[in-house]
């Protein structure tokens, strides 16, 4: 069986606890080294093979597959964050159905919500913002025209950008036009859960200046909106005064 794996953004104790499960008793390990923790390798048995894909293609990556398919052995694709967000899975698992292998996906904690863990705020608040945009700035990775980060910025809600902190001057431009301001909160989360992560916060109008001096060109995310800095209303999940499916608001129980 082959396993895509999330890892997590970082801290090895991130992971779920089905994914290190899997991880544990894997035969061959196939690990994004340039991005996970190579911490999580201490969990892998002790003749466990492991590749480090960081400098294999697509093609030495299901090759690895196959041959240990066919030997009977358990594969862990471990992939940094989520896989199902920029993992490039869907080419794998195309090439996976070829040769008739099964596979699973296991989900993991995306970088864009440990970064917003990180600051100990929420996207989604009431009267602010409830949808979040995950994107990416356009580069040798092209992004569709209609999804250029001006457009997306013009619905002003939280934004979490991934990949883009080497070109932050694009973003700020693209996203002070979207916005229609450089007052729109902002941070910049390096390498979030790592023991090296750093919060840089600011507005559209400081951030690039603020990432440059710290000398932050890879494994940030960077986080936009209001619900970085704002006034809200408070939930009514939680709102006495509010009836759900659980509860009965206090002003109808004293009518009782």
């Amino acid at each position: 069986m082959f396993y895509f794996i999330g890892a997590g953004p970082g801290d090895v104790d991130l992971i779920t606890v089905k994914g290190r499960r899997l991880l544990e008793s894997a035969d061959v390990v196939i690990y994004a080294g340039s991005l996970v923790w190579d911490k999580h390798l201490d969990f892998c048995k002790v003749n466990c093979k492991k590749y480090n894909s960081a400098s294999m293609t697509l093609e030495e990556v299901i090759e690895v597959a196959v041959t240990s398919h066919k030997e009977g052995k358990d594969i862990v694709r471990l992939h940094t964050g989520d896989p199902s967000i920029y993992g490039a899975i869907k080419e794998q698992m195309d090439l996976l159905d070829k040769h008739n292998i099964q596979y699973e996906v296991i989900p993991g904690v995306s970088s864009f919500t440990a970064s917003c863990a990180a600051l100990k705020r929420e996207f989604t608040l009431p009267n602010v913002s409830q949808t979040v945009i995950v994107t990416r700035l356009e580069g040798r990775t092209p992004v569709p025209e209609e999804e250029d980060l001006e457009k997306l910025a013009s619905h002003k809600c939280s934004m979490a950008i991934f990949l883009s902190v080497q070109d932050i001057d694009r973003v700020v431009e693209r996203l002070v036009k979207g916005y229609g301001s450089d007052e729109v909160p902002v941070a910049v989360v390096y390498k979030a859960t790592w023991p090296e992560q750093k919060i840089i916060r600011g507005t559209l109008k400081d951030i690039s200046s603020k990432v440059k001096e710290e000398g932050i060109k890879n494994f940030s995310q960077i986080l936009v909106g209001y619900f970085i800095d704002c006034e809200y209303e408070r939930s009514k999940l939680y709102d006495p005064e509010f009836t759900h499916g659980c509860r009965v608001a206090k002003n109808e129980n004293s009518l009782h």
